[in-house]
């Protein structure tokens, strides 16, 4: 216990605790302090709020923006944009409730100086696609972050945050949340009356193409350990469409993103034989999900299904047709600076392989699978929705609070609502701390009471793998090996294999079934237990170990939620193989999981889905 003792533990009070500074963070930040002009508010970052969740690099687009001020879109359009690409299975009412009010976030990242690139001729924002405006955007996420710190009582940067706290005498409240300072080892518990979870998903709970030393050559970022779920998974919060992951076709090697390049630059696929190819699917697919097929757009997911069955027929690789936009100097530039401003890697990986796109045709390949409620898909907590649109079955309190009281979330967090993006996240984080401020102020005086018992007990638990090194290293006689003890690495290339293996990762081709989820199941449940076992070298390490734990649990819900689910939904982001066709008859609905931590099981149930927008 001399370990524990000496850590230093520091105490935060707040009205608003905020979790995580990306940009729904940020977002909630910002708003609580307009809504709550009294209230201390308090955010927690586990890097630097300045250059931490998704947008950290840089961003050249900003992939959601109505242009109602121009009468380009409006909000019932995004909606139904949405519900297409999922297949028919959005919260709409969550869509339409960030779709009519990120317009006026973007106008603000623009008066707080983002560049936004202007069409000379309209003098409206340069669109890159029906909902994507180009900016330059390599100092979008400091530009954001810079107004949550005008707006925040404090904001504590490198805390890992690794449990919620609840109340003392009613176990369906928050009441904070504990964790530690990764540079100084200090042991922080954050006592709030409200939380907003805003952490990010869930990258390298799969296998990544990229192996070895290139693992952080990943899609998503590879800091996103999957907090946005466990936090809520372990004080009992429901979550929903855990098994709806996400694939992206990117360029090959270094994940660049293709969307500018289809959208502005006006790129197409081939084959390995300069084909056309995704028409020839067309009628194979129609006989998995029936007229999704015929949509507009073809849902992302089906061009997903049309490229790996091109590759498992025997054409690949497939290409990016690139010289013929590169031969038009503006075009080339834009696809270039697309890369610089906000993955180097990509430029930096076809320098390495002599690819010069203008000459050559870059390859594409698919993603791993990743969970993230944020982007295209649906992942995430089960959350109340808007007053006046919501349906009776989605509303139970606040505005994007989630069915433990007084814990709200936005971004990655929050299940249902695809197609946020980053204005999404920023906009949904602003509607959930208005919610949260009304919570707070609705409360008056009923605050929630913390346990010394229980944040003492998790300060045991949270520095074990500290203790668990310090003494399991003394029985190394050679090399790094330790029989008493595992190391964060080796647990996560653990649950990697696993979930590659037996949940639909791209070593299987994303295919999974019954008997595969029921192993997988037991080997994660194996993997859970020896965590306790973790060890940690030093205070790095100790935040790869928890990192570990959170990625774990979320697996753990993606994993159940896929074998609940029997049918195949989403055809290129993975496949049931015992059940390889979509059935809107049965499986119209939304999925949902909650775990009991006191028995350590999952219960899983439906909710049906409302077509709120014609």
């Amino acid at each position: 216990m001399g370990l524990f003792s000496r850590r230093k533990t520091v105490f935060v009070d707040s009205d608003i605790l905020v979790i995580g500074g990306g940009m729904a963070g940020c977002g909630a930040t910002y708003e609580a302090r307009y809504w709550g002009r009294d209230l201390k508010i308090v955010c927690v970052e586990k890097a630097n709020i300045e250059r931490s969740g998704a947008v950290a690099q840089g961003l050249y687009a900003i992939n959601t923006y109505m242009g109602m001020r121009w009468g380009e879109n409006q909000p019932e359009d995004h909606v139904r944009y949405a519900r297409n690409d999922l297949l028919g299975l959005v919260r709409e009412d969550l869509g339409y409730d960030i779709a009519r009010h990120v317009d006026s976030c973007v106008h603000k990242f623009e008066e707080w100086g983002l560049p936004m690139m202007r069409d000379p001729e309209t003098g409206r924002y340069q669109r890159e696609g029906k909902w994507q405006i180009m900016i330059h955007g390599e100092s979008y996420k400091p530009i954001v972050a810079e107004a949550a710190c005008k707006a925040a009582t404090e904001v504590y940067n490198r805390i890992m945050v690794t449990h919620l706290l609840t109340d003392k005498t009613a176990a369906n409240r928050v009441a904070g949340a504990v964790g530690f300072n990764v540079r100084t080892g200090d042991f922080y518990v954050f006592r709030a009356t409200a939380v907003i979870v805003c952490a990010g998903g869930a990258s390298h709970i799969y296998k990544p193409r990229a192996v070895g030393e290139g693992m952080g050559r990943t899609w998503y970022a590879p800091w996103s350990s999957a907090s946005a779920y466990a936090l809520p998974i372990l004080v009992g919060a429901k979550m929903t469409q855990m098994e709806n992951r996400i694939v992206l076709t990117r360029f090959k090697d270094g994940y660049g993103p293709v969307g500018a390049y289809f959208l502005h630059l006006k790129t197409y696929t081939e084959n390995a034989y300069g084909e056309e190819y995704e028409s020839r699917w067309t009628e194979h697919t129609r006989n998995l999900v029936g007229d999704y097929v015929d949509k507009h757009p073809v849902p992302t997911c089906l061009r997903n299904h049309a490229l790996l069955e091109e590759q498992k027929a025997g054409r690949g690789p497939i290409r990016m047709v690139t010289k013929e936009a590169f031969q038009d100097p503006h075009k080339e530039t834009v696809g270039w600076e697309n890369l610089l401003g906000m993955t180097i890697g990509q430029a930096v990986v076809w320098a390495s392989q002599n690819i010069d796109p203008k000459h050559t045709n870059p390859e594409l390949t698919t993603s791993e699978p990743y969970v993230m409620g944020s982007h295209a898909t649906c992942s995430g907590a089960w959350a109340s929705g808007p007053e006046d649109c919501a349906p009776d079955d989605y509303q139970w309190g606040y505005n994007r609070m989630m069915t433990v009281d007084g814990l709200f979330g936005a971004g990655d967090t929050i299940g249902g609502a695809a197609h946020k993006f980053s204005s999404g996240s920023f906009t949904e984080g602003r509607i959930a701390a208005k919610a949260a401020v009304n919570y707070v102020n609705d409360l008056g005086r009923d605050r929630p009471v913390v346990s010394e018992t229980e944040y003492q007990r998790l300060k045991k638990v949270i520095y074990q793998p500290l203790e668990n090194y310090a003494v399991g290293r003394n029985e190394i006689v050679a090399g790094t090996v330790s029989p008493s003890y595992l190391l964060p690495m080796q647990g996560l290339q653990r649950l990697e294999k696993i979930m590659d293996e037996y949940v639909g990762g791209i070593g299987a081709n994303y295919i999974t079934n019954e008997p595969l989820l029921t192993r997988g199941l037991e080997l994660l449940e194996m993997l859970r237990e020896d965590l306790d076992h973790l060890g940690a070298e030093d205070l790095h390490q100790l935040q790869r170990a928890w990192e570990l734990h959170h990625r774990v649990v979320a697996s753990e819900s993606v994993t159940h939620h896929t074998m609940f689910r029997t049918e195949t939904r989403w055809p290129g982001y993975y496949y049931r193989g015992d059940y390889p066709k979509l059935n809107d008859t049965d499986w119209h609905c939304f999925t949902l999981s909650r775990f009991d931590r006191e028995s350590g099981t999952w219960e899983l149930e439906t909710a049906p889905v409302h077509h709120i927008i014609d």
